[in-house]
């Protein structure tokens, strides 16, 4: 997965955490933000050990 399509799977998850949040899906958006936490810790800790 290219940079530009990971920064738009993150960015895609977290808009819709936050509408979830909004609309009332608490436990939904609950679940897309721990999604985006884990995703963009996976994607921050292969970059470091593979020194990009």
């Amino acid at each position: 997965m290219t940079e530009l399509k990971k920064d738009i799977f993150i960015s895609g998850l977290f808009m819709g955490g936050i509408f979830g949040f909004v609309s009332g899906a608490y436990v939904v958006s609950s679940a897309l933000f721990v999604t985006v936490a884990v995703v963009n810790n996976l994607h921050y800790s292969y970059r470091e050990t593979e020194g990009v």
